[in-house]
């Protein structure tokens, strides 16, 4: 007989150091039987070539993830230069291989040209949906779809060090963004910048929004705690919203936001804001106030808050 485990309601967020080839869905399931948690819910995926930092949601937490996959993003970018691949990545087909001896002040110039707004046309090796399916399924049937650029910003890169192979320089680059960047087609726009090419030889995520990898915890840690020690490695379920404007509200009104009604204030006009009750941790939702209203977004459940107040 099968055995069936007993799933619980679990409230807060993970922050998991992926491992190398695990794809953001199977570490989402690994980590939900771990916890043997009811929901959960990831904010985004990164690629299985790439590590690093991925949030993952439990419970009431799972409503706000969209505020994760809006965030801005940080990775650590290993590039191989005077090689290009198929897929832009180590794991396509070889394409060139020129001369890749870049000085780091080449490197420099040439990332400049790419701070700030900019458009990205997306890789065919991605999982951007056309007609509701990946585009790395057409491209592995050999299929090139059209795809429109987008518009991204790159806020910085920072050139940390090179690691001469041979003739062709592999250089580690730290990289802040916006969401939806490509981090692979940046690579090999700068290798084509730099008249060599480049391809992504590795990447990890460093930061998400306000979070950062250096809370982040890895299965095998995981795997050794005991259940009550990876409860308290979990976030709070309004991290994801914790810079935002805080409203707190009293019983009666917090009791009238929970159903969804508009409530005066006195607070300055905000895009988001994060709404608490009278008690410390009473966490109800999210909002934003337009006009002198406060005027609810997502809103968590009675049982919800109470699992927060209980947790």
């Amino acid at each position: 007989m099968k055995n069936t485990v007993a799933r619980r309601a679990v409230h807060g967020i993970l922050l998991l150091d992926k491992p190398l080839g695990l794809t953001s869905n199977a570490a989402l399931q690994r980590a939900k039987r771990l916890f043997r948690a009811e929901k959960a819910g990831h904010t985004g995926t990164l690629d299985p070539l790439a590590t690093g930092l991925l949030p993952l949601c439990f419970g009431a937490a799972t409503k706000f993830s969209q505020a994760s996959l809006d965030a801005d993003k940080a990775y650590r970018a290993t590039v191989q230069f005077g090689v290009t691949t198929t897929t832009g990545d180590a794991e396509g087909d070889l394409i060139a291989r020129r001369d890749g001896h870049v000085t780091r002040a080449a490197l420099a110039a040439a990332c400049a040209r790419f701070i700030g707004a900019i458009r990205q046309v997306p890789p065919m090796h991605s999982a951007l949906k056309h007609e509701g399916k990946a585009l790395y399924d057409y491209a592995r049937a050999g299929v090139t779809i059209e795809r429109e650029p987008r518009d991204v910003t790159i806020h910085r890169i920072v050139v940390e060090a090179a690691d001469d192979a041979g003739p062709n320089d592999i250089w580690t680059l730290h990289v802040h963004c916006s969401k939806g960047t490509y981090i692979r087609t940046l690579a090999e726009d700068i290798g084509a910048a730099l008249g060599c090419g480049a391809h992504l030889a590795a990447l990890r995520r460093t930061r998400c929004g306000p979070l950062d990898l250096a809370q982040a915890a890895t299965f095998e840690q995981l795997d050794a705690m005991s259940e009550a020690e990876r409860e308290a490695a979990l976030l709070a379920a309004d991290a994801l919203v914790a810079d935002w404007p805080m409203v707190r509200l009293g019983t009666e009104d917090a009791g009238r936001f929970l159903t969804g009604l508009r409530r005066r204030t006195a607070q300055a006009d905000a895009p988001q804001v994060r709404v608490y009750g009278p008690e410390p941790h009473a966490f109800l939702g999210s909002g934003h106030i337009a006009g002198g209203e406060l005027i609810p977004s997502r809103l968590l459940s009675p049982a919800e808050v109470q699992g927060l107040l209980n947790a």
